[in-house]
């Protein structure tokens, strides 16, 4: 029997992206805010993104933080620590968090997109989409406020 039989909600696509809280020396976490032109444009978000045919999360969170933010990290040094699943009108989002706290290189904007170091606690003072809210609180859990 598939998922949809015996129910009567309709068929709704699933879309997985990875995300990542990377975490400095300080206990800071980086967001970066959506630039001008994207969905959810102006809004704060942990960097990652969406999966590619075939790409395991840890291998798309690699790829993604090298091409959005220019470092460099391993399989080793990502932690999975909570997920968020979040309906949206034409799609639902699973979004697994991982935690990072060794890389190479210094973050920097390679797609117009604003960078902030943030205290966990701070997070909820940044407007984010609706998906990323419940990530904050296993977070304070972790880093403290």
């Amino acid at each position: 029997m598939s998922a949809s039989e015996g129910t009567n909600e309709p068929s709704i696509r699933l879309l997985l992206v990875v995300a990542v809280a990377l975490v400095d020396e300080d206990n800071r976490i980086l967001i970066a805010q959506r630039p001008e032109g994207k969905n959810l444009a102006g809004l704060w978000e942990f960097p990652g993104g969406k999966l590619e045919a075939g790409e395991r999360p840890e291998v798309a969170l690699i790829r993604e933080l090298e091409e959005e933010l220019g470092i460099k990290t391993k399989e080793a040094c990502l932690a999975p620590l909570t997920f968020a699943s979040h309906g949206y009108d034409d799609f639902h989002l699973l979004m697994p968090l991982y935690i990072c706290r060794r890389w190479e290189g210094v973050p920097q904007s390679r797609e117009g997109q604003a960078l902030k170091w943030v205290r966990a606690g701070a997070l909820r003072d940044y407007p984010m989409p609706p998906a990323d809210l419940p990530l904050i609180a296993p977070l304070v859990d972790l880093l403290g406020a």
